[in-house]
């Protein structure tokens, strides 16, 4: 099977949200001409043509403008699919590799996300590798919500409150993740994870 590039990803992530079948309803329903749009926005008719068609994909700016002239905001155009049920694949090949931080020179962790090809979801799921660290460099962070950990394999430290708590393969943990709380690999290998987190309750 052929490796799918990064551009490629992008491309057919934002596919899902169908920007130019939505781009044309817009103007249908305004009863406006692609050279009178052209004319609000900027933009000429033939690559409005091209957005409507999905032939190509706009940028922020460009979406931005277009939402401008029709009076709605960006969301129209990244909010649910009305009707639809929630379900997305997303292939390993697919997925791409980050650090803690971009500019973490010794990341506590890397991850991969597991679902960003999902629209609208309440939780964000992560394949995590926490490598081996010693007890001077941990590193805290926090985020609004929940979180929870299940151990794939190896063995991980995690401190919560001030206190130091050991789980290996098989153990989980659920978590108030708006307390300060870090992670350490405590062997050679280090370990994996899935990590889910989960927005606050309203």
């Amino acid at each position: 099977m052929k490796q799918e590039t990064g551009p490629e990803t992008i491309q057919r992530v934002l596919s899902a949200y169908e920007l130019g079948r939505k781009l044309r309803q817009l103007r249908l329903r305004k009863k406006i001409a692609l050279a009178d749009l052209g004319k609000h926005t900027g933009l000429s008719p033939s690559m409005l043509s091209q957005l409507e068609n999905g032939k190509m994909i706009p940028t922020l700016p460009t979406l931005a403008r277009i939402a401008m002239v029709f009076d709605v905001g960006l969301d129209h155009f990244f909010g649910d699919k009305r009707g639809q049920k929630l379900f997305s694949v997303v292939r390993a090949q697919e997925r791409m590799r980050f650090p803690e931080r971009p500019d973490a020179p010794d990341p506590s962790y890397s991850f991969e996300c597991l679902t960003f090809a999902s629209q609208g979801r309440g939780l964000q799921a992560y394949l995590a590798e926490f490598p081996y660290r010693a007890p001077s460099k941990r590193g805290e962070h926090f985020h609004d919500g929940s979180e929870f950990l299940f151990v794939l394999d190896g063995a991980l430290a995690i401190r919560f409150q001030g206190e130091d708590h050991e789980l290996r393969t098989g153990d989980s943990v659920l978590l108030d993740s708006s307390e300060p709380h870090s992670y350490r690999g405590l062997e050679k290998n280090g370990a994996r994870a899935v990590v889910v987190t989960l927005p606050p309750r309203i």
